[in-house]
């Protein structure tokens, strides 16, 4: 998979100029899926397992060019579901839409790069942390930053919902910078070659991914570390303490290590 990550980004990309040109707005696994109102909620006697996601976030969750849903968490999502003898349902939606659909019931578990920071502790529970990278700055080659100090003045793309818009904004009380949000990171990378935007802040491994695609440039963020990334529950959910014992697993058995050496950079 590894040795075909730049022709898969470079795929997406192109896939993404054809949506904005032709005003597409959501791809048909978005969280509209839910709209019909229908009850999404599995147990243990339906034996399946259903995970929100939001696929577009190369290289934990994307769409291959074949439009499936795959990264280094899905190989662990279908891990655990393995392990629990259940089959895995995937729902893609926007990822500010994943908390309110854990607390609604309407999935089980959100593995989505989502870091389990302590104000997202309030609303669900979490696993043990399974990965963590830290954050980086991406810029155009011919207007690249070094600093946070480069980026006073300017305007800085971070994905709604995420803990990147968190950290942007904590860092406004240091750095003079405007901050835009959007749905998606291939949006925000598209707003970025567009000019629309002079940098996008998002999660060190998926920025490292889109440099090498798209011929960007980067610095990594020194301004503190974020929580590592964990799965999602519904406050309460049983499965918390299955899961933890399955990534612990992983773990111990190499099989994380084997994901992260396919899917994660170098």
């Amino acid at each position: 998979m590894k040795k075909n990550y730049l022709l898969i980004m470079a795929l997406m990309m192109m896939f993404v100029l054809v949506l904005a040109g032709c005003g597409t707005s959501n791809d048909e696994g978005s969280v509209n899926d839910d709209a019909s109102g229908n009850e999404a909620k599995a147990n243990e006697d339906s034996g399946t397992l259903v995970m929100g996601t939001s696929a577009d976030y190369p290289p934990f969750e994307s769409r291959n060019p074949q439009g499936d849903i795959v990264g280094f968490d899905i190989e662990l999502a279908n891990y655990i579901a393995d392990e629990l003898g259940m089959e895995l349902e995937i729902r893609d939606m926007n990822f500010d839409g994943l908390i309110g659909a854990l607390q609604a019931e309407r999935i089980d578990m959100v593995i989505s790069g989502m870091s389990a920071d302590e104000d997202r502790r309030k609303n669900v529970d979490f696993s043990i942390e399974y990965h963590s990278s830290g954050e980086m700055f991406v810029s155009l080659k011919d207007a690249a930053f070094t600093s946070l100090d480069d980026l006073n003045g300017k305007t800085i793309g971070v994905q709604l919902g995420s803990i990147q818009q968190e950290g942007a904004a904590n860092l406004q009380a240091d750095y003079d910078f405007e901050v835009k949000t959007l749905d998606d990171a291939q949006g925000l990378i598209q707003e970025l070659l567009s000019n629309r935007l002079d940098a996008v802040y998002l999660d060190k491994e998926v920025a490292l991914g889109f440099i090498a695609a798209q011929d960007l440039a980067g610095f990594d963020d020194p301004s503190g570390t974020t929580p590592g990334m964990a799965v999602a529950f519904p406050k309460g959910s049983e499965l918390v303490e299955q899961v933890d014992a399955i990534i612990e697993q992983a773990i111990e058995s190499g099989k994380l290590a084997e994901w992260e050496a396919e899917w994660l950079s170098e």
